[in-house]
């Protein structure tokens, strides 16, 4: 058996993590944390395996979550990206190529149908 897409959450608010963390890994990811960017960017230098980062742009650190997304695609170009926020409205060509932007409040199915299609699971 091949093993599941690896997403890496980025969300400072423990709360929010943990329920990403358990919506994510319950639809069968297996799933990684990080409480910001620095931490994020420090796992993806360790890990070759992450398919796709799911960030919160409001974060403190040296780089909010847009800014994270860039370097990732920048960096790691296969990697897929989501950018979520309960605050800021995210247009398009805000996103780096290829990402995708969901407001909070999300839905545990709007979220998972996202990852899968981004990383191409059915």
């Amino acid at each position: 058996m091949s093993r599941p897409p690896v997403i890496l959450i980025v969300e400072d608010e423990p709360l929010v993590r943990l329920g990403a963390v358990d919506t994510i890994s319950e639809a069968g990811f297996e799933v990684i944390e990080a409480r910001n960017a620095d931490e994020a960017i420090a796992v993806l230098e360790r890990r070759t395996d992450i398919h796709l980062i799911f960030t919160d742009i409001h974060m403190p650190g040296s780089m909010d979550g847009l800014k994270l997304a860039h370097f990732v695609r920048g960096r790691w170009p296969p990697i897929k990206i989501i950018a979520t926020s309960g605050h800021a409205r995210i247009a398009e060509d805000d996103m780096p190529e290829g990402g995708r932007f969901l407001p909070k409040p999300y839905s545990k199915h709007e979220v998972i149908g996202a990852i899968r299609e981004l990383v191409g699971v059915a």
